[in-house]
């Protein structure tokens, strides 16, 4: 009796497992289109995301008071004292352009004084100083 419940409940259970599997791919896709029309949250923060854009239009403080505004100024203000930006576009990366420096001759002076140098005449060797100090 035993054998045969436990029989029964792995038939039962394994029913229940492919109909599961089955109704995944089917509620998924029913699940992602009733939410996007019954979810009022989600709703309500597109509202106020695409309230916020209307409102922003102009690259200005959204809902500003003129306290506000008046800190904003004082601090783009101190801003161009400090780094002494008055007037230059802050929002662009800026460009370098590098040059080589004139190098000069350091410590012989004018060359023109100078002598040209003549070649060394090469120096026979003695076989004997080109021995090496070990024997092997």
């Amino acid at each position: 009796m035993f054998l045969r419940a436990a029989s029964r409940v792995g038939q039962v259970s394994r029913q229940v497992v492919l109909l599961s599997q089955r109704n995944i791919g089917i509620s998924a896709v029913a699940a992602q289109k009733a939410a996007t029309v019954s979810d009022p949250i989600q709703q309500l923060f597109l509202d106020k995301i695409r309230e916020y854009k209307t409102k922003s239009a102009g690259g200005k403080l959204v809902e500003a008071t003129p306290d506000v505004e008046a800190a904003l100024m004082g601090e783009l203000e101190k801003l161009d004292r400090v780094y002494n930006a008055k007037g230059k576009d802050m929002t662009q990366f800026p460009s370098f352009s590098f040059t080589d420096p004139q190098l000069e001759s350091v410590g012989l002076g004018e060359t023109k004084d100078l002598e040209p140098v003549e070649a060394v005449e090469e120096v026979e060797e003695d076989e004997e100083d080109n021995k090496p100090y070990f024997i092997a």
